[in-house]
């Protein structure tokens, strides 16, 4: 991203500024525009700030605008404002049965390239390349082989379809980031001003920075708390990571374990309620249901996730010999509740709002007053004037790549809806499958895993929804499951070798091993690849059930997890050997599927495994298990 300075800027940032006044305000007044004219609004805001805040080339990070990137805004303004110029034409016709005049096709395809342009520059080259796949997909139909064969779309209707429709770029996932998403990034970034971020790393230091593998622990907890700010894995990685990984390091875990353990925790924050990542807005909307029901649904995996972490650091310390932060070196407790306490009422009230059933667009908007409330509880932190634009215009910033993103998706839908690729892709991978359902949700794990590797977890979800998740339901998996089935492993590609952003950022910082740190980032989120197998096969750990159902889930799956954890880290309460660790695994995933069979059974072998390590000395299991790894250190 550029960094402007002086009348540039200034001007810059006034726009920004604008744009989420305008999102923040369309949302509290009876008198805004109707939602074409606000998705039209808001893509206009985003391709401009795109090309005047994100060079041609990545990675550079010029100071000031080439008039070459003024013109592109220029231009994207004028597409923008050719809709609003011909507005009860393009509201009104019906799409395909009235032809584009001349100047509809052109101020379309220069739009498309636009959206394209401006994607490429904001998240990476990998989705506007799938986007021109699908449309060349959709102009070369007849002459495709296969389940890909169809009519074939002409020039024409995949201009109209993509960019004149409310079923392209104008779609669901675009309204989702004018209406959900910025409000809540902007609330995250008036978070942040109030030094939330900082107080949730001290807050995560006392409670748990002087436990057996401490740093990894905090790491932990102020990821998952961090989470409600950003909503990106990367992010907070970047924000988290440069403290909690030298932590990590100074106390004996190894490079790649730090790397990993920033890494899981990190992605984690896109499925911890109350504020989740930009994907579980747009699950609402395809869904039709609340963000809450969505919230609610979420939180038993997200216990499972980062139980399962928390566990496996703890055991992971134990089996090298690990201890915490000294006690000296970390902050009281009632030190920082009495000092900066004040910062979490706007967590807990936008978790109250959301419980209470308010909208997520409300809850919002009234928490992010709150935070600027609270921040005057002490004067020396309450947000001034100044502090408050600045977070308008992070605010702003940090939607357009979303933004930008959602418009990109659009256009591969309205392909996708126009070209019935959804329908042959169903019954191509349900006969591919076999009619087999566990066939068809490994397909669909490998596909998000390898989209959520070249592109953000948003539009590799958009991309399952259209053609995968219609499959899985159609084999009887609930919608819910289905798209939060997609949604997990969408997620966890940030960790997933051999295309793993989050991992990559925090091995870049712990100077660990790419490979390595992958490899045990895999062995620490093991609970997310596993979880959503089961809630499919149960929706009661999805809050679908009865109370009864659900606590029972919850506490035999919590087990699960931890001894998930303990057979895969070879450590319980002792170093285990091989047959302990199969006995631990094998008691895992029978307690974390539901039913009561499983479950005896389940506590049946973990009882054995526990049995099996109380009545062995330790001299035996040393023997047996080998000798504590060498980089074990007593700080």
């Amino acid at each position: 991203m550029r960094k402007l300075s002086g009348y540039t800027g200034f001007v810059v940032g006034v726009v920004a500024v604008v744009m989420s006044v305008y999102h923040v305000y369309v949302r509290l007044t009876w008198y805004a525009p109707d939602q074409q004219a606000q998705l039209f609004i808001t893509l206009g805001f985003s391709l401009v700030l795109a090309f005047l805040l994100f060079p041609r080339a990545s990675g550079a990070t010029p100071d000031r605008i080439p008039w070459t990137d003024l013109g592109l805004a220029a231009l994207s303004l004028a597409c923008v404002g050719y809709m609003f110029r011909y507005y009860d034409y393009v509201v009104n016709r019906f799409p395909t049965a009235h032809p584009l005049a001349t100047s509809d096709k052109v101020v379309g395809v220069l739009a498309i390239l636009l959206v394209l342009e401006a994607t490429r520059r904001t998240i990476g080259a990998s989705l506007p390349i799938v986007g021109v796949c699908f449309l060349v997909y959709g102009l070369s139909g007849p002459w495709l082989p296969g389940v890909l064969r169809h009519r074939g779309l002409s020039l024409e209707i995949a201009i109209d379809q993509t960019y004149f429709t409310t079923e392209g770029v104008f779609g669901v996932p675009l309204g989702v980031a004018g209406s959900y998403v910025i409000l809540f990034i902007i609330f995250g970034a008036f978070l942040e001003k109030s030094g939330a971020g900082q107080f949730f790393m001290n807050f995560a230091n006392a409670i748990a920075g002087g436990a057996r593998g401490g740093p990894g622990k905090v790491a932990v907890v102020s990821s998952s708390l961090f989470g409600t700010i950003s909503g990106s894995a990367v992010a907070n990685v970047m924000v988290d990571g440069w403290l909690t990984i030298p932590m990590m390091k100074k106390t004996g875990f190894k490079p790649e374990a730090a790397a990993a353990i920033e890494a899981v925790a990190s992605t984690g924050g896109q499925i911890m309620p109350p504020v989740m990542g930009a994907a579980a807005f747009v699950m609402a909307e395809f869904l039709g249901m609340s963000y809450t029901k969505i919230m609610i649904a979420a939180a038993i995996p997200a216990i499972f996730y980062y139980g399962a972490l928390f566990a496996a650091i703890h055991f992971n310390a134990m089996r090298s010999g690990l201890r915490g932060i000294p006690r000296h070196e970390l902050p009281l407790l009632g030190a920082i509740i009495v000092r900066q306490g004040h910062l979490f009422l706007p967590v807990i009230v936008i978790m109250i709002l959301l419980i209470m059933g308010f909208t997520a667009t409300y809850a919002a908007i009234v928490c992010a007053a709150v935070v600027i409330a609270v921040s005057w509880v002490r004067f020396a932190t309450g947000l001034r004037f100044r502090s408050c634009l600045a977070a308008l215009r992070e605010g702003a910033e940090q939607t357009v790549p979303v933004a930008m993103a959602c418009a990109s998706a659009g256009i591969v839908i309205g392909i996708v809806l126009q070209t019935g690729l959804a329908l042959r892709f169903t019954s191509f991978l349900i006969a591919l499958a076999a009619g087999h359902l566990i066939l068809a949700l490994l397909i669909t794990m490998i596909a998000g895993i390898i989209l959520g590797m070249g592109m953000p977890t948003t539009p590799a979800y958009i991309m399952q929804a259209a053609l995968l998740i219609p499959a899985i339901i159609k084999l009887g998996v609930t919608p819910l499951a289905a798209h939060m089935f997609a949604f997990y492993f969408s997620c966890l590609s940030a960790v997933t070798p051999p295309v793993a952003l989050a991992v990559y950022a925090a091995a870049s910082i712990g100077g660990a091993s790419l490979w390595g740190a992958g490899l045990q980032a895999v062995k620490f989120a093991a609970a997310g690849f596993i979880v959503p197998f089961f809630f499919v096969y149960s929706p009661a750990l999805l809050f679908q059930g009865t109370w009864t159902e659900v606590l029972s889930v919850l506490v035999t799956g919590t087990i699960g997890v931890i001894s998930l954890a303990a057979g895969l880290e070879g450590q319980f309460l002792r170093p285990a050997t091989w047959l302990e660790r199969g006995l631990f695994v094998a008691a895992a995933f029978l307690l974390i599927d539901p039913g009561f069979t499983t479950d005896v059974i389940g506590l049946v072998l973990l009882a054995l495994g526990l049995g099996l390590q109380k009545l062995r000395p330790a001299a035996v299991v040393a023997a047996a298990v080998g000798p504590a790894p060498r980089e074990a250190v007593e700080p």
